[in-house]
């Protein structure tokens, strides 16, 4: 799950229009969906997300502390600054695309034969989509997207991957990652879009399709923090919805809410809250409740969860597990499967390099932020960083001036939520 302590960096303001971005075609025709990546140019990303850190230094930890002393308790942490050191060394538009690790799991909901089969296969891939984002045990901050900001990818699935969850082949040995397929017709493609739609509140959105399985994923999430004494909590406000073409299926989601513990010593991000998973049309429902650690004694990481059919009000599965860990289910038939998310096949994602992106995509966006913390100069990063905004507060006064609203650029605004402008559901 990618964690974001939701902080604003400071006053960090959109961008003018102007982007480069050959990655999508813009032409709003609902004849034919488009192109969410040059498929032509993307490669296995193979960039390393271990925080290798082992803790806070004594001298950051002073930092932290003059800032913690300047907090009250429930403040809101939007428009506090905080130290680059404590920066994740990717934008937050990146990390929702973690969600998408295990696609051949996401894709194998469409192949369930019956609408009983298809939740139980969603609730599967939920509840192991979450760990990826989190590889390291140490909490740290991702880039708060700025305005306009996107983030492109996709996946490569080999077809025999995708199995009904009755008949799913077993899982590859511990740590094996899964190339893809070089030849698409011998695969399918899931294709990845992000963007940060709105500054106030930080609205971010990301779309995902499957042309070939007619299956396609749009959400938006507004981050909330707040302080929390030796925390800091973030809610994920929104929801998703996940959309089975071949089907007509809608299975409407949350998200859960995150912590960083512990940000003193060695922060660690746990996951807590009850969310929601429905599909009206088929009267299945699934809540799943992430159990924060007590203050005494306890697990870490708990997760349960339990599918309902509710015409008949029949439990047909319960959950039960570590969401970074093993997980077991138990349906009532009386059969049990227990899932390892240590051990599952991880689809590393395709994304163009460097000098094939916009100015306005997250690695390009933030790439001398990057550079400079990777090689450990914090004043440099620090001063990136700050160059950056600045140019965003520029921009921002200008549309200000001009009275101009921010257009984004692939998601438009339905009622409180936002969609993909030209969604695989209008395409087909």
């Amino acid at each position: 799950m990618a964690f974001s302590w939701g902080i604003r960096h400071s006053h960090q303001r959109d961008t003018a229009g102007g982007e480069r971005q050959p990655v999508l075609s813009v032409g709003r025709t609902p004849s034919s969906a488009p192109e969410l990546v040059l498929s032509e140019d993307e490669k296995s990303d193979n960039e390393d997300k271990e925080e290798t850190e082992l803790g806070v230094m004594e001298d950051q930890r002073s930092i932290i502390l003059h800032l913690i002393s300047q907090l009250k308790l429930g403040m809101d942490l939007t428009k506090v600054v905080l130290p680059t050191f404590i920066l994740e060394k990717r934008s937050l538009l990146e990390m929702y695309a973690d969600f998408m690790a295990h696609p051949d799991l996401l894709l194998a909901v469409t192949a369930g034969a019956t609408p009983e089969e298809r939740v139980l296969c969603f609730v599967e891939y939920y509840l192991t989509a979450f760990h990826e984002g989190r590889k390291g045990a140490l909490a740290k901050k991702p880039y708060n997207p700025i305005i306009g900001e996107t983030f492109h990818c996709s996946w490569e699935v080999p077809k025999d991957k995708v199995q009904p969850r009755r008949t799913a082949a077993p899982s590859p040995p511990d740590g094996l990652e899964c190339s893809g397929a070089d030849d698409s017709s011998k695969g399918y493609k899931l294709r990845f879009v992000a963007e940060q739609v709105s500054h106030h509140p930080p609205i971010s959105c990301f779309y995902c399709e499957c042309k070939e399985r007619r299956l396609c994923v749009c959400a938006h999430v507004w981050t909330k923090s707040k302080f929390m004494g030796m925390s800091v909590g973030v809610s994920m406000i929104g929801e998703g919805v996940l959309r089975l073409l071949e089907h007509g299926e809608e299975y409407v989601f949350t998200l859960p809410s995150a912590y960083a513990r512990s940000i003193l010593t060695i922060p660690w991000v746990e996951l807590g809250g009850k969310v929601n998973i429905n599909c009206a049309k088929t009267g299945y429902s699934a809540t799943v409740i992430f159990h924060t650690k007590p203050f005494y004694g306890g697990k870490v990481h708990r997760v349960t969860a339990e599918v309902k059919h509710n015409p008949t009000n029949t439990i047909v599965c319960k959950a039960h597990g570590e969401w970074n860990g093993t997980l077991e289910f138990t349906y009532n038939n009386g059969e049990t499967k227990v899932i390892d998310t240590t051990t599952l096949p991880v689809y590393p994602k395709r994304i163009r390099p460097l000098d094939k992106q916009g100015p306005m995509e997250s690695r390009n966006l933030w790439r001398e932020v990057t550079r400079y913390l990777r090689l450990g100069d914090i004043d440099s990063a620090t001063e990136q960083k700050r160059r950056l905004e600045e140019k965003q507060r520029v921009e921002e006064r200008k549309r200000e001036n001009l009275r101009t609203p921010w257009k984004p650029k692939y998601f438009t605004q339905e009622g409180d939520g936002w969609v993909y402008f030209n969604p695989l559901w209008k395409a087909h």
